[in-house]
């Protein structure tokens, strides 16, 4: 796969800054931090729909080597890239720097992943992986759907700006573009991949809101030393409220 991922873009200079979305989001939930880059990020930034995305293609088989092989086809050839990744965006991420991918990575922040799967919880992302394409009739009725898959129901309006690829017209209805497909992936491999960085000397530093029911301080603390609470926000802290992250890159910048 090479170039084929739909990406938005923009600044100048090193280190790049990678913007992942979370599961069933796209490039542009990263609007509302993107709008504060200017002041805040030294570098140029990039920020792909994942396969199964938006505007990007779909792929026969999903795990995170393929999504992670996937962005590192879109970044500047040997160019420093620092990582900001939500969720699954975030482990990504370190796939993507613990990998062979050909990508230096300098570091990884990664906000609200779930590190903690129980076997209910893998089962239970299988069964939804295989269920067929719901159709509505109606844009709004897909939009719903989608912001619920996205984990952005309540916290963003329907017409949010940058979130208008969330959905696609097909004859006569609607429907999410995301990929339930991609839920196979799995449980990410969370010390397999902290441990490759640690070896490398690539920090990574795991966030995620106060309120953020899948992805919980005491799980964090398990996996590093000193897991970062944002106060009062909650699993898409990144667009609940952008300038809580902001010493997050302050954080990745100054590496």
């Amino acid at each position: 796969m090479s170039g084929d991922l739909h990406v938005n873009r923009g600044g100048s200079g090193e280190p790049t800054l990678l913007l992942l979305h979370g599961m069933g989001g796209v490039a542009g939930v990263w609007t509302r931090l993107i709008s504060q880059l200017d002041e805040h990020w030294p570098g140029a930034w990039i920020a792909p729909d994942l396969p199964g995305h938006g505007r990007s293609p779909y792929l026969d088989r999903y795990s995170y080597a393929e999504l992670a092989g996937a962005v590192a086809c879109v970044l500047p050839p040997g160019r420093p890239v620092a990582v900001l990744g939500h969720s699954l965006g975030g482990a990504v991420g370190l796939a993507l720097a613990a990998g062979d991918f050909g990508v230096p990575v300098t570091a990884v922040v990664g906000v609200g992943i779930k590190v903690a799967w129980s076997e209910q919880d893998l089962a239970g992302a299988a069964v939804i992986a295989q269920r067929p394409v719901h159709f509505t009739r109606t844009r709004e009725e897909a939009v719903e759907r989608a912001l619920r898959a996205a984990g952005l129901a309540g916290v963003v309006p329907p017409d949010e700006p940058g979130l208008d690829n969330l959905v696609r017209r097909v004859n006569d209805g609607w429907r999410p573009i995301f990929d339930l497909r991609v839920l196979a992936v799995g449980a990410p491999d969370m010390k397999g991949w902290l441990a490759t960085l640690a070896d490398r000397g690539i920090p990574a530093v795991l966030a995620a809101g106060e309120r953020d029911p899948m992805s919980q301080q005491d799980q964090l603390a398990d996996l590093v030393p000193d897991p970062v609470s944002l106060p009062g926000l909650g699993h898409s802290a990144h667009v609940e409220d952008p300038a809580a992250l902001l010493p997050l890159l302050g954080r990745l910048a100054g590496v």
